[in-house]
């Protein structure tokens, strides 16, 4: 139906209603435990709270530690289904198209949205949104979305534009983070202006008008590489049904591996370990920056919350335009090395910041750590051939939901076992985790397996000795 072949719109007001949500929800179940616990409600428009008194300090170690529990609840209700999920959608979208990847996960998080403003609305049990993120993870949740839009930009990005691809995925990723900040910017206001429940209503109609542009404005990028599926084809063998096509497709994610040469294979494993590694250590650290900035000493407000979001964004278009000048000059595993970097000097300044001024400046070294997620995404999408494009972004999708997910269990468990101790622990060793992809990665250049000048032979030998591989019988 649609006609325009822009994906940036959609991926743009997703991160806007998505980051409307994700500092609401951390800051609503806060408060919620703050009341449920001390009896008052939470003290938003006073810093008495935040004195030396050793009630009040009591009161915020035991609010932080439920919130971390509940947090680490939810997030264990959202990543089983959605691992299930985005393997499922973002590979069968190489058989029916991309937004097969796209649209679920709109659905899902504007029921999740609905459910959050009821419940603020109508201060139902908050045991209601472990169901509302057990249902968002059922339909794939935002790591199959971005998989999805990203196999769509691959799609675009063909032979004929190959060297364009780690730009535009850059590009992607920059969307997400300025439209981010400014989502995380806006709700701080929003919140002081309407309370809860007018803001998670906001950011689900802003999903259905992102539902609505998928489905009827924007154009489907896919072009089906098996004959056997077009009108052309259909005397010749049958057409798959629904459930075939969908075990067919999950066997093109198992022959990604199994059909290649082993060269590339270890290529491919590396990097997806790589990413993995990234992943747990950039989302670990940053999932409790919310809880950091709520707790003593600092005790921000929900605007300071919004300031701190908003510069974030700086990190987005910083990292954007390093990749977009220093892939001219550099090799991608040397800017990937730059972003680990970055993303160790910033956690490692945050476990000792003390101070309002102190945190806004952790954002400064943090400013090349997004780096490395576009250029590991454009690296891996390199050494597939086109119809693998789909099988491969479901394998990203994959580790990268399970990454995440096993970064917000993990570092919110960790978080509330040394908060008394040491609140800084987790960014120290989310910071020490990050020495795991950058050994990777040196393992990959001194190995001499740099997809540079492997991609195009690999992926060239791959179809000459398998030319059928991917078109399996019914």
């Amino acid at each position: 139906m649609g006609r325009v072949l822009l994906i940036e719109p959609a991926v743009g007001l997703y991160a806007f209603a998505m980051f409307m949500i994700y500092p609401l929800l951390q800051q609503y179940v806060y408060r919620r435990l703050w009341f449920e616990l001390s009896g008052t409600t939470y003290p938003a428009e006073s810093l008495s709270h935040c004195s030396n008194n050793h009630s009040y300090v009591t009161i915020h170690q035991a609010v932080q530690k439920e919130t971390s529990i509940f947090l680490f609840k939810s997030e264990l209700c959202f990543l089983i289904p959605s691992l299930i999920s985005a393997l499922l959608l973002v590979s069968y979208s190489d058989y029916c198209g991309r937004k097969v990847a796209i649209v679920p996960p709109l659905v899902g998080d504007t029921l999740f949205a609905l459910c959050y403003a009821l419940v603020s609305r109508f201060s139902f049990s908050l045991n209601y949104l472990l169901a509302a993120s057990f249902l968002s993870g059922l339909m794939g949740g935002p790591t199959t979305l971005i998989g999805g839009c990203f196999a769509y930009v691959a799609d675009l990005c063909g032979e004929d534009l190959e060297g364009q691809k780690t730009v535009r995925m850059a590009r992607l990723d920059m969307i997400l983070g300025v439209l981010t900040g400014l989502a995380s910017l806006c709700t701080g206001f929003y919140i002081k202006a309407a309370g809860f429940t007018w803001p998670f209503l906001t950011a689900a109609f802003l999903h259905l008008v992102n539902l609505f542009y998928v489905l009827v404005v924007l154009k489907e990028s896919l072009v089906l590489p098996n004959p056997s599926l077009s009108s052309s084809g259909a005397s010749e063998a049958p057409r798959l049904s629904q459930s075939q096509a969908l075990t067919v497709r999950l066997q093109g994610v198992y022959l990604l591996f199994a059909a290649s040469k082993r060269r590339r294979n270890i290529v491919l494993l590396l990097m997806l370990a790589a990413f993995a590694f990234f992943r747990v250590a950039l989302q670990g650290g940053m999932s409790i920056f919310i809880l950091y900035e709520l707790n003593t000493p600092l005790c921000w407000s929900e605007v300071f919350v919004g300031y701190g979001s908003a510069l974030s964004t700086a990190i987005y278009l910083v990292s954007f335009a390093g990749v977009t000048l220093l892939s001219r000059y550099l090799p991608e595993p040397y800017i990937i090395l730059l972003g680990l970097m970055s993303v160790a000097a910033g956690l490692i300044m945050a476990a000792f910041a003390k101070s309002t001024l102190l945190m806004f400046l952790v954002r400064l070294p943090l400013l090349l750590s997004i780096m490395p997620t576009p250029v590991l995404r454009s690296m891996m999408s390199k050494i597939v051939s086109g119809s693998e494009q789909g099988a491969m972004f479901a394998c990203v999708a994959f580790v990268e939901m399970l990454s995440v997910g096993v970064a917000f269990t993990m570092f919110s468990s960790i978080y509330a076992a040394t908060l008394s101790w040491f609140s800084g622990f987790s960014f120290l060793l989310a910071a020490g985790l990050t020495l795991i992809p950058a050994t990777l990665i040196c393992v990959i250049l001194c190995l001499r397996l740099d997809v540079y000048e492997e991609s195009i032979i690999l992926t060239e030998e791959m179809m000459e000795n398998h030319p059928g591989i991917l078109e399996l019988p019914p």
